[in-house]
Order: structure tokens, then C-alpha cells, then sequence
């Protein structure tokens, strides 16, 4: 397969770059904003006119979710306009289509894991441009899979994982809030996955939820950071109210992911396990 992967730069898109390196058959072309504005219609059908893709694998995502609120052309270019752009693209061509997602199509207000079918109601610009996003997909090209993630870390860029490793390393004691609740993923277990299901002997079209096993708070996540790098820093766990941002935060993003391992005999390893590996190549780096 030829396999078109967008927005490669970023946390997931870097994954994918490692895991590439053993799918010895198939070409990827890595492409990020300076090679491939996925927000110019004229530059994704000069891409596959030029290049027989099979696959279109779309990471690319505005992802700063305060920033949302205040940059919203931005957002819904990168989150709306661009998947639809693709979708077009894709449907016309030939080609199939994954594109990524997030927990923040819902409003959080849930007790039980949410499911692919549960009814969308996003409470951000940013969950908003992603719905919005997902529908453009869905309408332009009905082959389309969808996965909906979250809480989202690796070892490259900016992510809460390093940004508690250097605060928990520069503070005596820190505030993390304890009533949001979710399942921690790390890039390179959705990179996985994603692989599994482009070399899985069936494609089946529609919305998929992948994250991590398990679930914790943003304070048990932070506890769990800290012990696994050897860290002496008191967290207390605060409120929401306590902490306030620009976007109501889900309190509950515990997705289901009954689907995709059923379909696609995906496995999906524990968030605490996942979080050991990332931190030993972040301390060995």
C-alpha cells in the first residue's frame, strides 16, 4: 500500500513514522503543513493526481483547546474544512480514508463509557470544528473510518505528561485537579491500532473509540507520572472550580472500545503500562 499520512509532525504522525519502519512493504509519505496544506482543495488533488495513495491518514488537528475559543477560523480550517477537503479528495480518487477524532464531540455529563452511537454534544469550539469535521467525512466520503481518542501523549511535542515531568521536577508541590476523569493514551498504542486496522484483511467504514485501557483522574495520572520518574513533589488534588480555563473540560471522557477490537481484533494495552514506556524514553533521552 501507499499510504498518505497527514499532519506528521505531531504527536500521533511521529508514531506512524516509527511504526512504518517495519512495514517494509508499503510506501508512506509523510507530509505536515510545509508539504502538504491539507487546507488547499488545489494542493491535496495535486498530491493525488501526482501520487497513486491508497490510504489517507489524517493526524493533522488543531489540537490547543483553550486557543480554540480565540483562534476559531484557524480551528475550523484545520478541524472542519480540511477532513472535508480530504474526504472529497479521497472519494474522487479512490482512495480510503482515516481520519482521527476526540472525546471532545462529547459533553462529558456521562456515568458509563461512551459508545460510537451515543448523540454528540460538544461544549467547545474545539469539540464543535471536530464534529462538525467527522459529519464533512461521513457526508463526502461513506467509506470513511473514524477514531475518536483521548487524552493524547508520546515523547514528541507538548503534552501534560512532559509538562508534569517539569513542573513536578522545578516545584515543591502542585495542584491537579481530581473530578475529570478519563483514560490516559498513549500516541504510539493509537498509532497501533491504527496500523492494525490498514492491514487488516477487511475495512469496515465508520466511527471507532480508541484510547488506553483503564481510567484514573488528571490528579491520578500526575501521582502515577511522578512515581514512575522517580519524582518528590506533593500534588494535591483540586476542584474545577478551583483550576478555571476558558473551555468547560469533560468531566467524564471514558470512551468504549467494545467496537474496535471487536472488528478490527485490536489490543489495547493499560494507560499505567504505556505510561512506564513512555517515561523510560523520556529519561533515557
Amino acid at each position: 500500500m501507499t499510504i498518505l499520512v497527514t499532519g506528521a509532525n505531531g504527536q500521533l504522525g511521529n508514531e506512524m513514522r516509527i511504526i512504518s519502519a517495519a512495514q517494509e512493504k508499503d510506501e508512506y509519505i509523510f507530509t505536515d503543513v510545509a508539504e502538504l496544506d491539507i487546507c488547499d482543495a488545489d494542493a491535496v488533488e495535486q498530491m493525488l493526481s501526482e501520487r497513486h495513495v491508497d490510504v489517507i491518514v489524517n493526524c493533522a488537528a488543531y489540537t490547543n483547546v483553550n486557543g480554540a475559543e480565540s483562534n476559531q477560523e484557524i480551528c475550523d480550517k484545520i478541524n472542519r474544512v480540511a477532513p472535508g477537503i480530504l474526504a472529497e479528495a479521497a472519494q474522487k480518487h479512490g482512495c480510503r480514508l482515516l481520519h482521527t477524532s476526540t472525546d471532545y464531540v462529547f459533553d462529558g455529563n456521562h456515568y458509563l463509557p461512551y459508545r460510537e452511537d451515543d448523540t454528540p454534544c460538544p461544549t467547545s469550539v474545539y469539540g464543535s470544528t471536530k464534529l462538525e469535521g467527522e459529519k464533512l467525512v461521513q457526508a463526502l466520503c461513506p467509506e470513511a473510518i473514524i477514531i475518536r481518542t483521548a487524552w493524547l501523549y508520546s515523547t514528541f511535542g507538548n503534552n501534560f505528561v512532559k509538562t508534569m515531568l517539569k513542573l513536578g521536577r522545578e516545584r515543591e508541590s502542585l495542584g491537579v485537579v481530581f473530578d475529570q476523569i478519563g483514560s490516559p493514551t498513549y500516541a504510539r498504542d493509537l498509532a497501533a491500532a491504527i496500523d492494525k486496522v490498514l492491514h487488516s484483511e477487511k475495512w469496515v467504514p465508520g466511527i471507532y473509540h480508541f484510547t488506553d485501557e483503564g481510567v484514573c483522574s488528571w490528579y491520578d495520572f500526575t501521582l502515577a507520572i511522578h512515581q514512575l520518574a522517580g519524582i518528590q513533589c506533593v500534588v494535591n488534588p483540586l476542584h474545577t472550580s478551583e483550576y478555571p480555563t476558558p473551555v468547560r473540560r469533560p468531566p467524564y471522557s471514558v470512551l468504549d472500545k467494545s467496537k474496535i477490537k471487536e472488528t478490527f481484533g485490536v489490543v489495547v494495552p493499560h494507560w499505567y503500562e504505556s505510561l512506564r514506556d513512555c517515561i523510560k524514553k523520556l529519561i533515557s533521552e
